[in-house]
């Protein structure tokens, strides 16, 4: 605990005082380090589930691959983004989509135009050449994504016929949908389920992505659809099944590792990384979240127990 409240304390010095030991302005497009291989790695976490599970799997795969290894929670990415930087953190699970819009922003300002988009292809090229000056590598994204993602009932689903979100606009029926109150204006929400999906939304009821208050007014028919996530770990417990994006409106959030390329781009930190990534999938990351949510099992057993059950620990 002293050493993360430690490493917290130092984390905000080092914003306040804008030290960084990352490429420079004038440097900056150039890779000026070899990749490094600090035989102690800090891998950090946001703070919710997902993100803890990601963080201790990359711990504990990094420690079978010989590396003492340290855990630090940063809520944010204004803050861990900088510590990953400056090597204060050495690696973090990031959204690819996300991760390159962020990225941008910081980089070309906020009004920037986005670059993370439903390719992940031109995606993954964007964020590498934004992360890349900054002193980051992005490792290859598996086969785990965690997007918006909308859902229904199975008793809704069922009686029209519903497995697609082109099946919900060729159905013509009139939908609430209970998300954000941003979803307005969003072109993943509804104005891309009109145009994409040609859904008549009648009004978007302002509950949150993926609250327990959105979902119970779908589940009692007060709503007809809800935003949330593709790893949402309790659709069941409210009845809920997902509508696939068969068109791809949702941006490329596939997870990726990033680290810090002077203490963490060796091949021996990458490897090791890559491993997960190999047979991690989306329906396993979902499959976490609901044991760690709804069955309150610590990240730590969770993590451990799929790493031995796929052959990744000893």
């Amino acid at each position: 605990m002293r050493r993360r409240a430690a490493l917290a304390s130092l984390l905000g010095l080092l914003l306040l005082t804008g030290c960084a030991s990352g490429p420079s302005l004038e440097t900056q497009g150039e890779v000026t380090e070899a990749p490094g291989d600090s035989k102690h790695l800090t891998i950090g976490s946001a703070g919710f589930t997902e993100s803890d599970l990601l963080a201790t799997m990359y711990r504990l795969l990094l420690k079978e691959a010989g590396y003492k290894t340290s855990t630090l929670t940063v809520a944010n990415r204004e803050l861990y983004e900088p510590a990953l930087e400056s090597g204060q953190i050495d690696v973090v699970a990031e959204y690819a989509a996300t991760f390159a819009d962020w990225l941008n922003a910081k980089t070309n300002g906020a009004d920037a135009p986005a670059v993370g988009s439903p390719d992940l292809t031109a995606t993954m090229t964007a964020l590498r050449k934004l992360a890349t000056p900054r002193g980051l590598t992005v490792l290859d994204p598996g086969r785990a994504v965690d997007q918006n993602a909308f859902a229904v009932t199975r008793a809704y689903a069922r009686q029209h016929g519903l497995k697609t979100l082109s099946d919900l606009g060729r159905s013509g029926l009139e939908v609430r949908l209970a998300a954000g109150d941003e979803c307005v204006q969003r072109p993943y929400c509804e104005p891309g389920l009109r145009k994409t999906y040609g859904i008549d939304i009648t009004g978007v009821d302002p509950k949150g992505v993926g609250t327990t208050q959105a979902k119970r007014a779908v589940q009692n028919g007060q709503d007809q659809m809800v935003l949330t996530t593709t790893t949402d770990a309790t659709l069941d417990e409210f009845g809920l099944v997902l509508l696939a994006d068969d068109k791809h409106l949702q941006n490329a959030d596939y997870i990726v590792p990033v680290v810090n390329r002077s203490r963490a781009g060796s091949e021996g930190a990458t490897g090791a990384l890559d491993r997960l990534n190999d047979v991690l999938t989306t329906a396993d990351l979902a499959s976490m979240n609901e044991q760690v949510d709804s069955w309150r099992r610590l990240p730590e057993d969770v993590a451990h127990t799929y790493l031995e059950d796929k052959g990744l620990l000893k």
